[in-house]
């Protein structure tokens, strides 16, 4: 069995492939009576859409979203909403040479280990181009978390250089073409990239995302635990090899008292918390914190640098991967990871509603 399916109460199935005519998503679970149009999902898709600068890919799509089911008179019917996105700038053509040889660092071998053959056009489902269908249904999951909850997403690091936190800047993510919030990174970020494209190479990134205004109480304690649940949410996204919540492997460093997360009574009443160690969620259960999560990407697969390799015969070779390609596939995974995040917030939000009959807000 393949598994294309994700969640337990609001669930997406994504459907599609690189060099496909189309892809997109099945959104099933979704709450009747939400107010949804193909123009609220649309500018998450325009934030992930390739060939917007030089430092991504040069593949021209336009990635319009259609709604084909689940919508009526503009709200949703609590029936599956089923969402789909042409695919219309392939060139299939620039996958011949690998056809038999398989890319270092790629899916081509263990494809066909498991399967049998492979479609070596873009790595089909193992494409990073299937994620756009997770931000499809990413924008329909946010129609169902509470007004006061905002995602967003950044990166922190790119080819091993880091972010100043001290110049962090919300406003600046919107403003260079790597969703950095730091416009000093920013600057050397395009210097980084550009030497590494023009050498046939590529590069990795740490990407952070936050959820503001998460309400405490989403989780549970051992087997759906938020935490877990994002980490897995956040390791199927494509190059993703390494997850942190909080201040993650940097909490094995700290002592017990500095990492604890001190409380004082708020002026409202209610705990205040006066460090956030934990990324917002303590014992598998939102604790009305930031959540904030960290994953590492690897670089990019595809490069034009010639790495050996074997054929599908058993030939030793050398290959150079052709085409259009992102040279650092991290750029474009804050959009990725925000569906992610929203994904598996609306789904435990459902379930908690479920479990204690409350809406938390």
């Amino acid at each position: 069995m393949s598994w294309n399916s994700f969640g337990r109460v609001f669930r997406f199935t994504t459907w599609g492939e690189s060099h496909g005519p189309a892809l997109g998503v099945v959104v099933d679970g979704c709450p009747p009576g939400l107010p949804l149009t193909e123009a609220d999902i649309q500018p998450y898709l325009d934030m992930r859409r390739p060939g917007q600068n030089r430092f991504t890919t040069q593949r021209q799509e336009p990635d319009q979203v259609r709604i084909l089911s689940g919508v009526f008179e503009g709200k949703t019917t609590g029936t599956p909403i089923s969402l789909m996105i042409e695919n219309v700038d392939q060139r299939s053509k620039d996958y011949g040479n690998i056809a038999e040889a398989y890319r270092p660092g790629h899916a081509d071998w263990a494809y066909d280990t498991k399967y049998g053959f492979r479609d070596y056009r873009g790595g089909g489902r193992s494409s990073a181009r299937e994620t756009a269908a997770r931000v499809a249904a990413g924008g329909v999951a946010r129609k169902a978390l509470p007004e006061s909850v905002r995602i967003r997403g950044y990166l922190v690091e790119l080819g091993g250089d880091a972010i100043d936190r001290a110049n962090f800047s919300d406003a600046a993510i919107d403003e260079n073409p790597f969703f950095c919030p730091d416009p000093e990174a920013a600057k050397r970020w395009e210097a980084l990239v550009d030497s590494a494209r023009k050498s046939g190479s590529s590069l990795g990134a740490v990407v952070e995302v936050a959820a503001y205004g998460v309400p405490a109480g989403l989780g549970a304690p051992i087997y759906a635990k938020l935490d877990s649940d994002l980490a897995c949410a956040m390791m199927t996204i494509n190059a993703v090899k390494g997850v942190e919540i909080g201040d993650g492997f940097a909490a094995a460093r700290l002592r017990g008292e500095e990492n604890a997360d001190a409380m004082r009574l708020g002026a409202d009443g209610k705990p205040e918390f006066l460090a956030n160690h934990a990324g917002g969620i303590l014992g598998g259960i939102s604790t009305g914190q930031d959540v904030v999560v960290r994953i590492a990407i690897k670089p990019t697969s595809s490069i034009l640098t010639p790495v050996p390799t074997i054929t599908r015969s058993g030939t030793e070779t050398e290959v150079v991967t052709k085409g259009r390609h992102d040279p650092c596939v991290g750029i474009r995974a804050a959009p990725v990871a925000e569906a992610m995040m929203a994904l598996v917030l609306a789904d435990h939000l459902l379930l908690d509603r479920a479990q204690c009959g409350v809406t938390r807000s």
